[in-house]
């Protein structure tokens, strides 16, 4: 229980302390990520054909112990699908290896875990280099955050709402693309919001599947979200070249 109310704390003073501060240019074109989370195999196929049929690549945070593995949930994707993912143009990066929450790792176990789950997608394709990061569970630590800001271009997590200003590499708004969450109106407000302010608008999710698990959202859901993106003339980019795109 300790332990528990330390992580929220930690996570809650993250959100505050920023470890990477970045302002976006003045003359920033506002751009949509789509990531997904924990390897289920539906996002590295009916997730990543939804993307390629709309011109864009998303990125997968990927924990090496949960490839090919079942879940309550879904089916972990294999080393062949991640292998097709990264050479048709999607971005691999890092879950850590056992998706432990930040705030249980010190600074020497979350540096274990970043060299296991690096080595491990090293060991799948010498090519594939993972330069950003996604918090487990959403939960950052105000204590690795720096840590990670020396390992990794930047970190995402679970809070809603766009990116615009002055942002914090180190902990990346994103916003829910789950179904038990927000629907088509939910998805269109967020799109307005990157518009309005020239942002950088970041969806995650699980799973993508007609029945999808309670992290997860419908075929439906994602086309819808892809043709928002198309209506406003934003470009789908994934977490790498997004920074590129905005100097970070």
């Amino acid at each position: 229980m300790w332990s528990a109310l330390q992580g929220r704390v930690s996570n809650r003073l993250a959100r505050h302390f920023r470890a990477a501060p970045h302002r976006l240019p003045a003359s920033h074109t506002p751009m949509v990520s789509f990531t997904f989370d924990d390897a289920p195999d539906s996002a590295a196929g009916e997730g990543a054909t939804l993307l390629e049929k709309h011109g864009g690549r998303g990125t997968f945070y990927l924990a090496g112990s949960l490839i090919g593995q079942p879940s309550d949930h879904w089916h972990g994707l294999s080393d062949d699908a991640i292998v097709r993912l990264h050479r048709a143009g999607h971005e691999i990066a890092c879950h850590t290896f056992s998706h432990k929450s930040s705030a249980d790792l010190d600074e020497a176990a979350m540096a274990r875990e970043i060299e296991r789950n690096r080595a491990y997608f090293r060991a799948i394709d010498s090519s594939i280099r993972l330069e950003n990061f996604a918090y487990p569970y959403g939960l950052a630590s105000v204590w690795r955050k720096p840590q990670l800001a020396k390992a990794f271009r930047s970190a995402r997590g679970i809070l809603p709402g766009v990116n615009s200003g002055v942002i914090d590499l180190q902990f990346l708004r994103a916003s829910p693309l789950v179904d038990c969450e927000t629907d088509r109106a939910g998805i269109d407000r967020y799109f307005d919001e990157a518009v309005a302010r020239g942002g950088w608008l970041i969806f995650y999710g699980h799973d993508v599947a007609s029945a999808p698990s309670p992290y997860g959202c419908t075929p439906d859901l994602l086309r819808h979200a892809l043709e928002a993106a198309g209506r406003r003339n934003m470009p789908i980019v994934t977490v790498a070249e997004a920074l590129r795109r905005i100097g970070a």
